[in-house]
């Protein structure tokens, strides 16, 4: 998991928008650790709104396989059909399908599918940016679990303004 939040834990605006993201001075010009991140990643899942919003952006950012968790869409739309796939089930089923389909790393991206992923303790690490902005609502990153997670500080990292903290799952 990579994702950027704001000081009071929301990912996106209550409709969805990440404009508030693009706000934030990037003197240094950094990707934030995203390149070397995305090395290390087989395959992306994300929910449908995730998957709408980076459609919707017209350029296509991913060179790895995108899968999309929907219970509403049947197919992608024709500009990405070979690049995302629709999928769906409980996490543990679909995280053991991608497996043996050659797909172990997985980013994991969305707010709802984020919470599915934790809640059936399938999420290894996760590399969170805080961005020092009060959205004051929003979509959360965290949710309600049925049990507690915990997870080491690996590294905490500065860029300008941001802070970046690397966690491991520990088990």
């Amino acid at each position: 998991m990579y994702i950027a939040t704001s000081l009071d834990g929301f990912i996106a605006t209550k409709d969805g928008g990440i404009d508030w993201l693009s706000e934030i001075p990037n003197p240094e010009k950094s990707d934030y650790g995203y390149s070397a991140f995305m090395s290390g990643v087989d395959a992306l899942v994300m929910g449908r709104n995730t998957f709408e919003k980076v459609v919707s952006l017209g350029r296509w950012p991913y060179d790895k396989p995108v899968f999309v968790l929907s219970h509403t869409l049947d197919k992608v739309p024709e500009e990405v059909v070979g690049k995302a796939e629709i999928i769906g089930g409980p996490i543990k089923a679909i995280t053991k399908h991608l497996s043996q389909r050659g797909y172990y790393h997985l980013y994991v991206d969305g707010g709802r599918v984020i919470q599915s992923f934790l809640e059936a303790d399938a999420i290894d690490e996760m590399i969170i940016t805080q961005v020092p902005t009060l959205l004051g609502d929003g979509i959360p990153l965290f949710g309600k679990l049925a049990r507690r997670l915990t997870f080491r500080l690996k590294k905490t990292k500065i860029y300008d303004n941001l802070v970046q903290s690397h966690y491991v799952r520990d088990r």
